[in-house]
């Protein structure tokens, strides 16, 4: 049962969140997860719990996969980034041909791929393939990962092959073993400091067709509802970061007060002052209002993913409502920072990351504000403009 398996990997994660959590300052100060740390997630079965069960996968439920992302946000936002989108290796290698998924998980379904959006390379057309060349930034985990995937223009004689729409070229994205590419150490960041993003270059790297596919709008190999709308669910493993780490805020400013802790200058601890007591309410209410809705918008979006390939409009409705679940969160989070006083701005306070990081969180590509505008539009009627999903 996928249930089952889902319910016993949240519980493994749930009982290894302290020992993430004891090394949060760790992982900030090397700017990258440990190996041991990747390689005990990798034990746990993170990174398999999507992986089809033909292919020694997990495949888990949805709301278990966004549970599991949640907690280990809570524990530490910069794990919770880089293991998430390890994590969500699968959807993306289901766009390869189906000879080469069946290959890069012959050896078993613990695949740990990293990757890019941008299209920033070039792929010159050769026999046989393609010569790539290119510059990539923010790949997170790049340092741990078996395989990264790139965008690139596609070219021929060094000149943009046009695209199927006028006036945008070819498009084509490359999975490549992680040791062709040069990792460039860029990642000196304000947040998510830990997640180990720099940027990578390839140098006129052969690539053969069989390791080329369609990042965006490409046909799913294997079928399923992970399969059937990657970016569209993969939306909301932001959301479930969010939270977590808004829950994390949460724990640990309730932790703060518990401990009897007494703001400068205030006639009573923390824990009896009803203006922290109303502050702490509200955080709490935010919190529970993007929780529900984001159980409610993954399980209705899971259910439409098993009915096939998702459509334009699903998509409009998720990021409008995984933009929400952000802004809560970050809400949350800024409440809580600003609710413990001055001991949180220091640098060995929990708190001080998880406000750098949620801020960070916000500045994915992905997460644009105009998901507001473009649900306002559909809401009028007006066609989706979004380059994900089905019309």
């Amino acid at each position: 049962m996928t249930g089952d398996a889902g319910q016993r990997l949240l519980d493994a994660v749930r009982d290894y969140a302290p020992k993430i959590a004891a090394r949060g300052q760790e992982i900030e100060t090397a700017r990258r997860l440990p190996r041991d740390l990747v390689e005990d997630l990798r034990a746990l079965g993170l990174f398999r719990m999507m992986v089809p069960k033909s292919h020694g996968g997990l495949e888990v439920d949805f709301d278990y996969n966004l549970k599991i992302c949640s907690a280990l946000s809570a524990a530490d936002g910069s794990t919770g980034w880089t293991a998430t989108f390890g994590g969500g290796s699968c959807m993306f290698l289901s766009l390869l041909p189906r000879a080469t998924f069946d290959e890069i998980y012959a050896d078993g379904p613990d695949v740990i791929v990293a990757g890019a959006l941008p299209p920033n390379g070039t792929a010159e057309i050769v026999d046989g393939g393609y010569r790539v060349s290119g510059r990539w930034g923010f790949v997170s985990g790049a340092h741990h990962a078996d395989y990264i995937n790139t965008n690139c223009v596609v070219t021929k004689n060094g000149v943009p092959v046009p695209g199927p729409a006028p006036g945008v070229p070819l498009l084509r994205a490359f999975m490549l073993p992680a040791a062709n590419y040069e990792i460039i150490d860029t990642w000196h960041a304000a947040g998510m400091k830990g997640s180990g993003s720099p940027d990578v270059a390839l140098h006129d790297a052969f690539a053969p067709e069989s390791r080329a596919f369609d990042l965006i709008g490409g046909e799913p190999c294997v079928q399923g509802p992970y399969f059937f709308g990657q970016f569209t669910l993969h939306a909301f493993h932001f959301a479930a970061m969010a939270a977590g780490i808004a829950q994390g805020a949460l724990d640990d400013l309730t932790a703060i007060a518990l401990a009897g802790k007494s703001r400068a200058l205030a006639r009573q601890r923390m824990a009896d002052s009803e203006l922290f007591q109303d502050a702490l309410g509200r955080a709490e209410a935010d919190l529970k209002a993007a929780l529900a809705l984001l159980e409610s918008e993954s399980l209705w979006c899971w259910r439409e993913a098993h009915n096939g390939p998702l459509r334009r409009a699903t998509t409009v409705r998720v990021l409008q409502s995984v933009v929400w679940i952000i802004d809560a969160s970050v809400r949350v989070v800024d409440a809580c920072h600003t609710a413990a006083g001055g001991g949180s701005i220091y640098e060995s306070a929990p708190l001080q990351r998880r406000l750098r990081d949620i801020h960070v969180l916000t500045q994915h590509a992905l997460l644009r504000k105009q998901a507001y505008a473009d649900s306002g539009a559909a809401r009028l009627g007006h066609a989706p403009t979004i380059p994900f999903g089905r019309d």
